[in-house]
């Protein structure tokens, strides 16, 4: 990337000044103005130039996709425990996790009647194999589980297709978990799902299938909405559609991973923590850039920004790049479980796991009291022009331990079309991303943290 300073630089510092005067006068509360000069300190670091970026690029560059159990994840996890220290953080360190290992192999789909037409497919994470040569059946439509309960006895030596159109991604991941357990309790050879996300370039979608000990698994598989739309055309229409799916997914014992932790050593109450983070695995297709790459950079970036600036809040503030967030969690619940004896002591946890596209915001989940801390705080980001903050902050790798310490939860949330739209495809990769966009990410976060760490007292509970 261009060298030069970013366009959105020269902005940021021509308005700078008025918007955190305006800022100033619109703070509900007087208490928050001690913070205002160092808040303004960090949005000035974070937005002068697109070090994030460039270290997010670095990242997807040199590593790749980073699966649970692959060299690529083992390579990113030294590489940033190693960058942390040379970034001047303490405490570096990183905390074995045991992680599954599942490996994709080859794999194809092809319509075989009517005229042939190849299918843009990802095997579902976790996915069996098809035999040798791979299968040949039949394809029955349905648009959601009940419509599979009432043409159970249609479904039987079939390929099930879930033509589920993407409404969010809550309502609608529920057709990749669980579309081999329904499949298998009515007897189908196999399963397609329509990827969940919004309709792309022919774009599939992986993400982890679940079986069920008492049920034959058997193989998933994600195609784009496009090709989904066409076999439901053509069956509406009354022709059978034929389809030959390949796959070689298998899994392997488990294998060594690690979550990386570096710290900011709080000066006066060091046990008492602010947790933050991203996870730094992936899907194998695609970089990780959006999920979650760039969630590891920007709370990252909040620490080096503290320290580059020589900032030193009351408490410790720890970042946490946790492993197997994708087809495990394991590295959630490894640290939950290491730190279970002190998890009262974690005071606070933000987790960046939904990407940064504009328009962005804050998600809080937290008492009243907590509620109205939290407004104050993010007073000072007028200058970032984040969206509202709305109620639900939270995440799959610090929800065990917050829940444990009762801590409030944040979440840095992007725009989820735009999220979605690449959410573990091929097409997740850092040219989506903007260097303003990393920028706005790291500075709103930077700010929120060192405020949490620094004020007197704990956030409510």
């Amino acid at each position: 990337m261009d060298k030069r300073t970013p366009p959105f630089v020269v902005c940021a510092v021509a308005v700078f000044g008025l918007l955190a005067a305006h800022a100033q006068a619109q703070s509900s509360s007087g208490w928050i103005n001690a913070y205002r000069d160092t808040a303004a300190r960090l949005i000035k670091a974070a937005t002068a130039d697109d070090f994030a970026w460039q270290r997010l690029a670095e990242l997807t560059d040199t590593y790749g996709n980073r699966l649970s159990g692959s060299e690529n994840l083992g390579r990113a996890i030294a590489w940033a425990a190693e960058t942390m220290k040379k970034d001047g953080l303490d405490n570096v360190r990183t905390e074995k996790v045991m992680v599954p290992k599942w490996t994709r192999g080859r794999e194809s789909a092809e319509i075989v009647d009517p005229p042939r037409h190849a299918l843009t497919i990802l095997g579902l994470g976790g996915t069996i194999a098809t035999p040798p040569g791979g299968l040949e059946a039949d394809v029955l439509v349905v648009e959601s589980f009940n419509e599979l309960r009432m043409r159970a006895a249609d479904a039987k030596g079939k390929i099930v297709l879930f033509n589920e159109p993407f409404t969010n991604y809550a309502d609608t991941v529920s057709y990749r978990t669980g579309s081999a357990r329904a499949g298998a309790q009515v007897g189908a050879v196999g399963i397609l799902v329509r990827s969940v996300g919004p309709v792309g370039l022919r774009t599939p979608h992986t993400g982890a299938v679940q079986y069920q000990a008492d049920l034959p698994p058997i193989p998933a598989a994600a195609i784009s909405g496009e090709d989904a739309n066409r076999i439901a055309r053509l069956a509406a229409r009354g022709r059978k559609v034929r389809i030959r799916l390949s796959l070689d997914g298998h899994s392997e014992a488990d294998v060594e991973s690690a979550n990386v932790i570096g710290e900011i050593r709080g000066r006066e109450k060091p046990d008492e923590v602010v947790v933050l983070g991203g996870h730094i695995d992936s899907w194998d297709v695609g970089a990780g850039a959006s999920d979650d790459g760039v969630g590891c950079v920007i709370t990252w970036e909040a620490l080096r920004l503290m320290k580059k600036l020589g900032i030193q809040p009351r408490r410790t503030v720890r970042l946490v790049l946790w492993t197997n967030e994708e087809n495990g969690t394991r590295g959630a619940a490894a640290y939950a479980d290491k730190y279970a004896s002190t998890a009262m002591n974690h005071v606070f946890a933000l987790e960046a796991d939904s990407g940064v596209f504009e328009p962005a915001r804050f998600g809080f989940s937290g008492s009243l009291a907590a509620r109205n801390v939290i407004r104050d705080i993010t007073s000072l980001l007028s200058p970032l022009n984040l969206a509202e903050t709305i109620s639900g902050g939270g995440g799959a790798d610090i929800d065990p331990i917050a829940q444990a310490g009762r801590a409030p939860t944040m979440a840095y949330m992007g725009d989820p079309t735009r999220y979605f739209t690449i959410h573990h495809t091929p097409a997740d990769t850092v040219e989506r991303i903007a260097p303003e966009e990393v920028a706005k990410g790291a500075a709103a976060i930077a700010v929120v943290t060192y405020v949490i760490a620094e004020m007197p007292d704990r956030l409510p509970k």
